[in-house]
């Protein structure tokens, strides 16, 4: 077993913040170095954060604006080319890269966490 894949305690999993947000602009990220997309995300009572996300080859920008998504809200802000990310929006990498985004099935709380 690698380090990478070692069990977790529960207080480790419980230090991971991870919020649902709805997408409230979408973007292509020009500067980026990989075809990318800037988002801002409403997380309710947490604010409205930035972030990005490498999903330009499954979802078209009209799509994106209202979809709640699942982003991990407690990493330090990271600068990616001219922005800096507030969140990590989480997704699924499959074949060649492809992510496709976590999100609900129901409509929820901006803002509620994931557990």
């Amino acid at each position: 077993m690698t380090k990478e894949n070692a069990p977790l305690t529960w207080n480790e999993f419980m230090r991971v913040d991870m919020r649902i947000g709805t997408v409230l602009t979408a973007e292509v990220f020009k500067e980026a170095r990989n075809p990318s997309y800037k988002f801002t995300v409403d997380f309710g009572e947490l604010g409205i954060k930035k972030s990005s996300a490498q999903v330009t080859k499954r979802y078209k920008l009209e799509e994106l604006v209202g979809k709640q998504v699942i982003a991990v809200v407690n990493f330090p802000s990271k600068q990616i080319a001219t922005m800096m990310s507030e969140c990590l929006i989480m997704g699924a990498v499959g074949d060649e890269g492809v992510v496709t985004l976590l999100t609900t099935d129901k409509p929820v709380d901006n803002g509620q966490r994931v557990g």
